[in-house]
């Protein structure tokens, strides 16, 4: 282990939570296993506990001066410090390197080194934090947050284990293979598919509901903050055990047998829950293989195909956003009782033996000393998941039951006209820190993107006059150029949806939510940020301060229910009063309000005027609008269309918002006008 350089939070004095212990240990023992995803609600030490894993890994030998930790045994050929024939050797830690949400692209990769490229003349690269976590850990606390280029680059790193470096005339590779850790709060938004599928593992954790492990946290909690470093040292003893046993697995690792009937097992449970593609045999394949060593055995049983299964697929079977990650525990059972070889059994079904982390054993954390209190596994059951808090009902109007909403479909691209400043996402057009370079300009502030060859192209003519004698460049600050880049931004997209009692026939408002579904599917693929306003009766709530959650926003669209009057003005009078309070905390975000209504406002005599009053409001604050027309029958009085118009807005019908239904029309007109040309041409 290495040695104790700061007084960090010890790993073994984290109560509870076994299986993010687990799953931390298991890639500890083999990094191959690729990482793990730890979702939880805030509070809950996943941060803590990943910062304190660091202490644990055991120390590794690089080549003396090497910046990208490269091996002793076997340097990387490509290391932009190589070559290392005949280079000495170091030891130092393995690194746990911590990527902050808001982390510039160059600071990731790494960029050329200004400083000495115009004061020396020389190409020189500065590594990033994919070359510092080299065979260490990368962590990224509240990777739901990151931005879409960032996944990008992690995304190819994880998949190569290099890192490709290709800019202002830089061209660099080297190494980047490190275990990935993530945390999340899943209120807070989903990660993209294909950044999820990277992670090994994932771990649900919640806090725990007992008292008296609640009561160990705080004492624990209080008696560190009083004394780090006496608190640290007190764990020390454990600390080093732990260590050690995972240096043991280590070295057993290579000697554990996957044999052809656990293998077997492990794809027939991958093939039962349907994942995609092949990774999840994998991972599950290593992570049984780890297991077994963890446990100091050399041969995987059922027990560790069944505790593999159970970390490596619950955040693989989700098919939509909406889906919450999970495992069925009878499939799993049933899948494993199908392919066991004749005469074996599980009658217990309590996965991994007693070994495992978490059970009083080395570093375990699940028995401690006498004078200290048990350390039971805090759950992450759906009873202790918190609840979506049920619709308020404005005036105590009676409601109807909720009724359940059509299948999500792709919808039309609406989008905010201009150009925006906004967070990187896929909706609006916007100058961005990603996006493709589409011309030059003086620095607006403190430079932050260099445009080298139009700084050099600013500076050239210049430098007879100021006196440049050698290699090195005269530079001055007017001469400093920045790139604009256009990309496209998220935005925040607010909902303003009629639960009256117009909206309540049933096959209209399964209809209506369906659509209301699928908009939020479009703003989750786009990185926007939601929120919901109804109104029905007698006024109008927020039914859904904006979040980046949409897996939120469609458990309160299921719940809401409908009945009474429509308080359209209510609605809108909301609306913009959330709109402003945005505008507020986030200027750079632009809003687009989609309004599901079918026009029509009752209450007052004068209501209808009144909503479109306040739709003027909107209008006047230039907020881009939609209204969803949810007016049916054979008789429509177009009240829906003339909102939109008092929003300077566009009015869509049901119909036309499916992508598949405006190519469908498009073909349609097309057909029309093509048919009236040959019939003209006939005449």
């Amino acid at each position: 282990m290495s040695e104790l350089t700061d007084a960090r939070y010890p790993f073994t004095a984290v109560v509870g939570m076994d299986d993010l212990r687990l799953g931390l240990l298991l890639n500890a023992v083999s990094p191959a296993v690729g990482g793990v995803l730890v979702r939880g609600e805030k509070g809950t030490a996943k941060s803590t506990m990943v910062r304190a894993l660091a202490g644990l890994l055991p120390s590794i030998a690089t080549v003396a001066g090497c910046r990208f930790a490269c091996d002793p045994l076997s340097p990387d050929a490509q290391c932009p410090d190589g070559p290392h024939a005949g280079a000495d050797s170091a030891e130092r830690p393995a690194f746990l390197v911590e990527l902050p949400v808001g982390v510039s692209e160059d600071r990731v990769v790494g960029s050329l080194d200004l400083e000495r490229a115009l004061a020396e003349g020389v190409k020189a690269y500065e590594p990033g934090l994919l070359a510092k976590a080299h065979r260490g850990v990368l962590y990224i606390d509240e990777v739901n947050l990151l931005q879409d280029h960032l996944v990008d680059l992690l995304l190819d790193a994880a998949a190569m284990g290099r890192s490709y470096v290709e800019r202002e005339g830089v061209s660099v590779r080297h190494a980047a293979r490190f275990l990935l850790v993530g945390t999340m709060n899943p209120e807070e938004g989903e990660l993209r598919p294909q950044l999820l599928d990277r992670f090994g593992l994932t771990v649900e954790i919640a806090a725990t509901r007992d008292a008296d492990e609640r009561a160990e946290v705080v004492r624990r909690r209080l008696a560190y903050d009083a004394d780090p470093a006496g608190f640290a040292a007190s764990w020390a003893a454990r600390e080093q055990e732990l260590a050690e046993r995972i240096g043991a697995a280590r070295e057993l690792l290579p000697s554990v047998e996957l044999s052809d009937l656990a293998l077997r097992q492990i794809t027939a449970v991958c093939a039962a829950f349907e994942v995609d593609g092949l990774r999840a045999d994998i991972v599950m394949a290593r992570t049984a293989v780890a297991l077994a060593a963890w446990a100091g055995r050399t041969e995987v049983l059922e027990e560790d195909v069944r505790k593999a299964a159970q970390l490596a697929l619950p955040h693989r079977r989700r098919r939509n956003p909406f889906d919450a990650p999970g495992l069925d525990q009878e499939q799993l059972d049933r899948t494993l009782a199908e392919h066991q070889e004749p005469g074996d059994e599980d009658p217990d079904g309590d996965g991994p033996d007693d070994g495992g982390p978490g059970d009083g054993g080395p570093g375990g954390g699940g028995s401690p000393a006498p004078s200290e209190p048990d350390e039971p596994a805090a759950t992450g059951s759906s009873e202790d998941a918190p609840a979506v808090p049920p619709q308020q009902r404005p005036g105590g109007t009676k409601a109807s039951s909720p009724v359940a909403a059509d299948r999500p479909y792709r919808t039309r691209l609406f989008k905010v006209d201009g150009t925006g400043r906004g967070a990187q996402g896929r909706r609006s057009p916007a100058e961005t820190d990603a996006g493709h370079t589409v011309r030059a300009r003086r620095p607006q502030g403190r430079l932050t993107r260099l445009h080298l060859s139009a700084t050099l192209r600013a500076a050239a003519p210049h430098q007879v006059a100021r006196g440049r004698t050698g290699r090195a460049l005269v530079l001055r600050r007017d001469d400093l150029r920045e790139q604009v880049r256009r990309g496209r931004e998220s935005n925040l997209v607010l909902f303003v949806v009629d639960a009256s009692g117009s909206m309540a026939a049933r096959q209209r408002m399964t209809a209506v939510k369906g659509a209301v579904l699928s908009l939020l599917m479009d703003a989750y693929q786009r990185r926007d940020k939601i929120g919901m306003v109804t109104f029905r009766g007698s006024g109008a709530e927020l039914a859904l301060p904006p979040t980046s959650s949409v897996e939120v926003g469609a458990a309160r669209l299921e719940q809401l229910p409908t009945g009474g009057r429509t308080p359209l003005e209510a609605g809108l009078l909301r609306a913009h009063e959330v709109l402003r309070v945005e505008r507020l905390r986030d200027p750079d975000r632009r809003a687009l309000l989609v309004v599901v209504t079918d026009g029509r406002a009752t209450g007052a005599r004068d209501a209808l005027a009144r909503s479109h009053r306040a739709a003027g409001l909107l209008a006047a604050q230039g907020v881009a609008a939609v209204v969803l027309d949810c007016e049916s029958g054979p008789v429509r009085l177009g009240l829906a269309r003339e909102l939109a118009a008092h929003l300077n807005g566009d009015a869509v019908s049901l119909d036309e918002l499916r992508a598949d239904g405006v190519a469908a029309l498009v073909r349609e007109t097309r057909s029309t006008m093509t048919s009236g040309s040959m019939t003209r041409k006939a005449a």
